[in-house]
């Protein structure tokens, strides 16, 4: 099979790869459409890789293209979105059911074989069925979606409050619509990305905030008559969402961090004393494993697409890539700030 292999920094290859093999309790699938992650991006551009050569990418969708003997649940033809997590099922936090901090997992794209690639092996359970008619590439999106809901979850979110989502990007946009379903009486997207606050308008955000913009503190602090909001998601990882959350979040409000971030970070006491005076809660959020594994937030994902609750815009994409160029498709992220959106790496053949 063709696969783009990274074998080094910044040395990706589309060439032959070993065809995985299935064994028992497993499915081998056709991956046809793979997303870029940011977390990929350091693997390929800063030395991240756990190893090489490695194939990478975890947010993944295809078909099923072959099933061990035992499979019950999963036949040939089946449309499917991939789960990456491959918990040990036997530490302290798996057997609560908290697989998101197993102590010893393991994950399809960056510890073991991923998703660039003609063809991908997974346990029968981190194969979530998808309905036939959703496009390849949505159902690529499964995973960041999971993540979105895993936070509210995690944030034990309830409707009828104020809501701020810090970060207008993928995981943004699933986040606010989650918030919206479960009934936010207000939510307002807070990002840099004008071009992409368009589509969280068509997404059902009441209100979308330019933090380039000068007053953009006054414009958040107006529309919530200066109480500031009950729930917050930060969902970029950049140094000043992070500290945005706590300058925004209302007394006695909800915060969830559910970006990763990438630089050190400090606080002035003045910036830390929200916490106190605020009193409000935080948390942080991590994957979206949970039990019964892989977790509603996977089946309620699958659910809520198939009926059109949930929505898809192809203009989440920035750009496609054929899998054969996924070398050109990472020399975007070398102006990271031009990149608009997700990069999907499809693959048309088979």
């Amino acid at each position: 099979m063709k696969a783009a292999v990274l074998y080094g920094n910044q040395d990706i290859r589309y060439e032959e790869w070993p065809e995985p093999k299935i064994s028992s309790g497993m499915v081998k699938v056709r991956v046809k459409a793979c997303g870029i992650c940011g977390s990929d991006i350091p693997r390929v551009l800063n030395n991240g890789a756990h190893f090489y050569p490695i194939v990478l990418g975890h947010e993944f969708s295809g078909y099923v293209a072959e099933v061990a003997p035992d499979v019950t649940n999963l036949k040939v033809g089946d449309h499917i979105s991939g789960v990456p997590l491959l918990p040990c099922m036997k530490c302290e936090d798996c057997l609560r059911g908290n697989y998101s901090q197993c102590k010893h997992y393991s994950f399809i794209g960056s510890r073991e074989q991923g998703g660039y690639a003609d063809y991908v092996v997974l346990p029968e359970r981190n194969a979530v069925k998808v309905e036939p008619s959703l496009p390849y590439e949505q159902a690529a999106l499964f995973e960041p979606c999971t993540v979105a809901l895993h936070g509210l979850k995690i944030n034990e979110y309830q409707g009828g409050k104020t809501v701020a989502v810090l970060g207008n990007g993928t995981i943004g946009m699933f986040t606010q619509q989650w918030a919206k379903l479960f009934g936010s009486r207000l939510l307002a997207v807070l990002g840099r990305n004008k071009e992409r606050f368009e589509i969280s308008k068509r997404l059902g955000a009441d209100y979308t905030i330019n933090t380039l913009d000068e007053n953009y503190m006054e414009q958040a602090m107006e529309i919530t008559n200066g109480r500031g909001f009950d729930y917050v998601f930060e969902t970029a990882g950049s140094t000043f969402t992070l500290k945005l959350a706590f300058e925004i979040a209302a007394n006695h409000a909800n915060i969830c961090f559910i970006g990763t971030p990438t630089q050190d970070l400090s606080f002035t006491p003045k910036q830390w004393e929200n916490m106190n005076r605020k009193e409000f809660r935080v948390t942080g959020s991590w994957m979206s494993g949970c039990a019964p594994f892989p977790g509603d937030e996977w089946t309620m994902t699958a659910d809520f697409f198939a009926r059109g609750d949930l929505k898809y815009d192809p203009a989440m994409i920035y750009k496609r890539f054929s899998l054969r160029d996924a070398d050109k498709a990472f020399h975007e992220f070398e102006q990271r700030d031009k990149v608009k959106g997700r990069i999907m790496l499809v693959n048309a053949e088979g």
